[in-house]
């Protein structure tokens, strides 16, 4: 009796172990491996295309705090001109009205270099050795 239970239970084995062999050979093959990676590449897809909507979905929030915070809503409004007369080179602002989705249109030109004199102190200068050079040579 204990003959052909060892040999049941051999039976049983070699049947689970030809079918986890034929489970390894049908994932290995060509097909399988390939159509493993395509649905690794959707997945993966998937997720990147669900982190940028909620990537969007946050700086938009974010967006929309800094404008109460910072009162800005659509439009800059700037200081009206004034009567005194305007030297060149000094920006002139007006009101305009910002682009959706561009705020810096919302901002005046930028100026690369700006014109404006500046005075610029005198240093007192010492009168040079009587040799008329300032050189330390001798």
């Amino acid at each position: 009796m204990a003959r052909i239970f060892w040999m049941a239970v051999g039976a049983g084995a070699a049947v689970w172990a030809m079918n986890k062999a034929n489970d390894a050979v049908q994932r290995l093959t060509p097909d399988s491996l390939s159509g493993t990676a395509a649905r690794g590449a959707l997945h993966l897809g998937d997720l990147a295309k669900q982190f940028a909507q909620d990537v969007r979905s946050g700086m938009a929030e974010r967006e929309e705090q800094l404008k109460d915070d910072l009162g800005l809503h659509g439009t800059a409004v700037a200081e009206p001109r004034n009567t005194r007369r305007v030297l060149r080179g000094e920006p002139q602002y007006r009101a305009i009205s910002a682009a959706p989705g561009r705020p810096a249109a919302a901002l005046p030109p930028a100026r690369s270099a700006r014109t404006t004199p500046q005075t610029i102190e005198e240093t007192p200068r010492r009168a040079l050795p009587r040799g008329g050079t300032n050189r330390k040579d001798h």
